[in-house]
Parts: structure tokens; C-alpha cells; sequence
């Protein structure tokens, strides 16, 4: 069966992007980018891989889901960042913009979209974000694959965004970097 995979980028404080919803203070150069590279090259935009050269078809991870805020953060220049995906963007007031091929925008509830994809042949299913849609999914997520960087913000958008709820995960792989990024592997306990 597919997995869900809550896999982003967090600070120490628990946040996954600025209050503008910006990602500029991730590190993405240093000693883990090779490694996060190979194993998750699939989550990085197609447009990048082409300025690369690269191939962005990696086989691990066949679909995307984004919140609105997550996925606006690449518009108006990629509007479908993951072509070599099946990209999902919930919303209940917006539609997909220009340019926005192989993008599917739904007000569906996510997690009766993630119970389905679940159900079908393909590779795993990534959570790209935001805290507000994995709040919402936290009872489907099987694992978690936090890049997490050495800054503290201080403010911006939280890992989770919702409800109190206590969800145990167990700690499976934890690589620490000469960057000093540490990628936290955990499965759902």
C-alpha cells in the first residue's frame, strides 16, 4: 500500500516556512544537499531539474499534495512545479491558474482524497505542506522526514497548524550533517 510522507524542511523552532510563507532561510547548499538530492530527488521542482540537466522522474513518490499557501509560494513562475508528479492543491476558493497542466485543484476533504490514493497502484504520496493541511492529514501520515535546519525563527508557518492531539512517531534514522542539517526519519508508532 502507498504511504503518506510528511517530508519538509523545519527550523529548530517547529516552523516550515516564514510568516510570508518563504523558504529563503533553508540551507540549500552544504554536505546534505547530495544526499537529499539522491534519495528525495523527486520533491524538487521540475523546472530546477531542467535548469540542471537532471532527470526529475526518481519513482519513489508518484503524487503531491500542497496546500494553496504552499503551492501559491512558486506562482506566477512555476505553476506546476511538479509536473513529473500528480500535484494536488486543496483550496475551497481558488482554481488552478494559467499554465497550470497536470495541476488538480479541490475543495475535497483531504482526507477522504488520501484514503482513495491509498487505495491505488503507484509510489508514495508526498505532503509537501503547509502546517494547516497536515494538521488535517496527521492521522494518514505513516512517515515523517524532517530536514531540520539550525535556525530558530521565531515566528512563520508551524510543522502542524491545528487542534491539540498528541501523535506518537518513532524515531527510525537520524543523519546529522557538517551543515547542520539533521534529517529526522520517523515512522508512525
Amino acid at each position: 500500500m502507498r504511504e503518506l510522507v510528511y517530508y519538509v524542511a523545519v527550523s529548530l523552532d517547529g516552523r516550515i516556512a516564514s510568516p510570508a510563507h518563504g523558504f529563503e532561510s533553508f540551507l540549500a547548499e552544504g554536505d546534505h544537499a547530495a544526499v537529499i538530492g539522491g534519495e528525495w530527488g523527486d520533491a524538487i521542482p521540475e523546472p530546477i531539474h531542467r535548469a540542471l540537466g537532471l532527470d526529475a522522474r526518481r519513482g519513489a513518490v508518484s503524487t503531491v499534495l500542497m496546500g494553496w499557501n504552499t503551492y501559491a509560494v512558486g506562482l506566477p513562475d512555476m505553476p506546476s512545479p511538479y509536473s513529473h508528479l500528480e500535484q494536488i492543491v486543496f483550496s475551497r476558493t481558488r482554481t488552478a491558474p494559467s499554465g497550470a497542466d497536470g495541476v488538480r485543484v479541490t475543495g475535497e476533504d483531504p482526507r477522504a482524497v488520501v484514503a482513495a490514493l491509498k487505495e491505488q497502484e503507484g509510489g508514495d504520496i508526498w505532503l509537501c505542506g503547509g502546517g494547516v493541511l497536515a494538521a488535517q492529514l496527521v492521522e494518514h501520515i505513516d512517515r515523517l522526514v524532517l530536514k531540520v535546519n539550525p535556525f530558530v525563527f521565531g515566528d512563520g508557518i508551524p510543522l502542524f497548524q491545528g487542534e491539540y492531539g498528541p501523535t506518537r512517531f518513532a524515531l527510525e534514522r537520524s543523519r546529522a550533517f557538517a551543515s547542520g542539517v539533521v534529517v529526522n526519519e520517523y515512522r508512525r508508532a
